[in-house]
């Protein structure tokens, strides 16, 4: 005998709400329709499940003891279901910014398989790990920093140059390279990135390493505020690159060397969360992933790209990668 799965649910709507025509209207049926399937049920199941009377259904003791096992019927199907529909779902990714490293290695990722993406970029409005924990996100990208809550995985995913900014008029203007050294005492206009923010971690960092001055005042009025007040000055100077801020012929991009400052991102998501394209994408970042250079590049500390769990704190700010 093969149990009609219809039949079962307008069983248990009936028992939840109380009447059939209760019952039918959640479930956009008719009346009739909800009392057939109930019968043809109990048919297939030879007891009577139901009494029917003026006041509503109750249930019979034959009703009574199929109900548990009605409603754990109806649990594995929409278990199963559920996770069909996640399977081909497309992954959604937290970029955390468009125009960051994250989004090439996604880029990459999508244009080298066939796992459909659905980028999400939070900007650090949502904590990340409760976006992991409960589904809103499968995987995002961050600064990882410290220990990670219970269930939360990563691995290191990148590690993304940061130059500076001038403006035309600036003494670095027509260099393409500076040591970090001749940055010391230099005025690093960062507005935005105070605050407790990872990204505001990292430059407090850079500034007492290397003696810059990072200088977070003013309002933020957008890219092209930061992009005009650079340009207009001889002195200021702000890390990020041209890609993130709209297009100025009064600046220009400068590298930075000797160690060059890198931003460790890291790729993390949650150990419950089996979709598939999961390990896909892990395996992608893992394969493209190097070591930092110390001969050659700065870090704050070297924990965010050791693959140790640790985790970041939120949000970015407009300015850097």
């Amino acid at each position: 005998m093969e149990l009609d799965l219809g039949a079962v649910r307008a069983f248990l709507a009936v028992v939840d709400d109380g009447h059939f025509t209760e019952a039918a209207d959640r479930l956009g049926m008719t009346q009739q329709a909800v009392s057939k399937r109930i019968a043809r049920l109990e048919s297939d199941l030879d007891v009577t499940l139901l009494t029917r009377s003026r006041t509503g259904a109750a249930l019979t003791e034959d009703g009574s003891a199929f109900l548990p096992h009605a409603r754990a019927l109806i649990g594995l199907a929409d278990q199963a279901t559920s996770m069909l529909r996640a399977r081909r779902r497309p992954l959604r990714i937290d970029v955390l910014a468009r125009v960051a490293a994250p989004m090439d290695l996604v880029r990459a990722f999508y244009e080298a398989g066939d796992v459909d993406v659905d980028i999400v970029v939070s900007r650090g409005d949502t904590d990340r790990h409760t976006a992991l924990a409960d589904g809103s996100v499968d995987v995002a990208f961050g600064r990882v920093t410290g220990a990670l809550p219970a269930g939360i995985e990563c691995v290191p995913a990148c590690l993304e140059p940061i130059p500076i900014l001038v403006g035309r008029r600036h003494r670095l203007a027509r260099r393409r390279s500076v040591p970090m050294a001749e940055l010391a005492a230099t005025t690093a206009w960062m507005p935005g990135c105070g605050g407790e923010s990872e990204w505001a971690d990292y430059y407090r960092r850079l500034g007492a390493e290397f003696g810059v001055v990072i200088d977070t005042s003013g309002p933020v009025f957008g890219g092209e505020h930061v992009m005009d007040e650079i340009a207009a000055s001889a002195d200021l100077v702000t890390f990020g690159t041209t890609r993130q801020f709209p297009v100025h012929p009064g600046v220009v991009q400068v590298s930075v060397t000797g160690p060059t400052p890198v931003y460790p991102w890291s790729l993390l998501w949650h150990a419950a969360n089996r979709h598939p394209a999961i390990p896909l994408l892990v395996a992608h970042v893992q394969a493209r992933h190097r070591p930092v250079d110390p001969r050659s590049q700065w870090l704050p500390d070297r924990a965010p790209v050791s693959g140790s769990r640790r985790s970041g704190s939120r949000p970015a700010p407009p300015t850097g990668p």
